[in-house]
């Protein structure tokens, strides 16, 4: 039956009585190039994955080729020598040929969130409720890539954004004051060892005390192996149980449970999940991953400020190109949160660029008047 028949498709599109307009025939084969596109997109990514994900992406392309199937059914013969898909889908597409990466996941999660089809009569109400339920498809299987990531990514990215913003502020600073391009260097130099280092130590103390307070608040197994000894009128498993959230009713339940007075289908040794700690540390992260990249890519951001001071720069030329290099890598790091947030990489960099920039200005018209007072 035709995706486009009313039976399979309640309260949808009646098939057109005339010829479609001209128009109509340039929506309807643009839809159809990128349903064509996503589904590509979807076909690659399943290729790169094993097991359950694997399916479900591949799962997404079986609904993008019946989304196809609508167009091409409402097209006929026009649904030939079809016009280039959106940029962003033919970039997305280039992207996960190459990486497979989650930052192709968020990207496509933005991509199904700016489905048209519910504003258009042409694309029936089950196709506008399937990109719905894509986008959250696609943005559970994101969430899974970013939970891996969280870690180290964070870190990254927290040390490359402070690395640019802290050493290009510091060497702002001091050439507002008018001292020389060795100086300034020096300064450089000297922010980018301390501020590595303090930011590796930071993120491992930051990570390692998160997974020491995760070890101490997870529940144990004492009430399992306490349970046989407890006195059975002063049942302080009740306490337990009242303590961890329940209602009085239903830990006075729990406890006869376990003390064997009611009949339980669970099996009370499994009660503890000995995958839960590592599922949530690696949300948290390794303390050394973090250290690591913090340290690496502090002293990769705090390096950019100071490369024409390295290459002989001097005065306003040096201040200027140093803020041009540190605002292009703040676009570029905003844009990969961007990415991986599900929002807009465009937004997120130039907040970055702003806030970056800003704290620069602040800095040289401090430094100005400073060395403006001290001369």
């Amino acid at each position: 039956m035709s995706s486009t028949d009313p039976a399979d498709s309640p309260g949808g599109p009646r098939p057109p009585a005339a010829a479609p307009t001209a128009r109509q025939v340039r929506r309807w084969r643009k839809y159809l190039a990128d349903e064509q596109a996503e589904r590509r997109l979807y076909t690659d990514l399943a290729e790169r994955k094993q097991g359950e994900e694997r399916q479900i992406l591949l799962g997404l392309a079986a609904a993008e080729q019946r989304h196809e199937q609508h167009w091409r059914d409402l097209l006929g013969a026009d649904a030939e020598r079809l016009p280039a898909p959106s940029a962003h889908r033919v970039l997305l597409g280039w992207m996960a040929r190459i990486f497979g990466s989650v930052f192709i996941l968020a990207l496509a999660q933005r991509a199904e969130e700016g489905s048209p089809y519910e504003q258009d009569d042409d694309a029936t109400p089950r196709m506008a409720a399937d990109e719905a339920i894509h986008e959250e498809v696609v943005r559970a299987l994101a969430t899974r890539g970013r939970e891996k990531l969280s870690g180290g990514f964070r870190a990254a990215v927290f040390g490359a954004n402070d690395g640019l913003v802290s050493n290009l502020a510091l060497i702002v600073g001091m050439g507002g004051t008018g001292v020389g391009s060795g100086v300034i260097l020096l300064t450089g130099m000297a922010g980018l060892l301390a501020g590595a280092l303090s930011m590796a130590a930071g993120e491992f103390v930051s990570v390692r005390s998160q997974r020491e307070l995760l070890d101490a608040t997870r529940p144990t197994q004492a009430t399992l192996r306490a349970a046989p000894d407890l006195d059975f009128d002063h049942n302080e498993l009740v306490l337990v149980y009242r303590a961890r959230g329940m209602s009085a009713g239903d830990a006075e339940h729990r406890a006869l449970e376990r003390l064997g007075v009611f009949d339980c289908d669970c099996r009370p040794e499994l009660s503890h999940d000995p995958a839960e700690p590592a599922e949530t540390h690696e949300i948290v992260g390794s303390a050394w991953t973090a250290a690591g990249s913090s340290f690496v890519f502090f002293a990769v951001g705090a390096l950019i400020p100071v490369l024409p001071y390295l290459f002989g720069g001097e005065g306003a030329p040096a201040i200027i190109l140093a803020s041009s290099m540190v605002g292009l890598a703040l676009l570029a790091t905003g844009a990969a949160v961007g990415l991986l947030s599900g929002a807009s990489p465009l937004k997120r960099g130039l907040r970055q660029l702003a806030i970056g920039l800003g704290a620069a200005a602040v800095t040289y018209l401090l430094g100005s008047l400073l060395g403006g007072t001290v001369a």
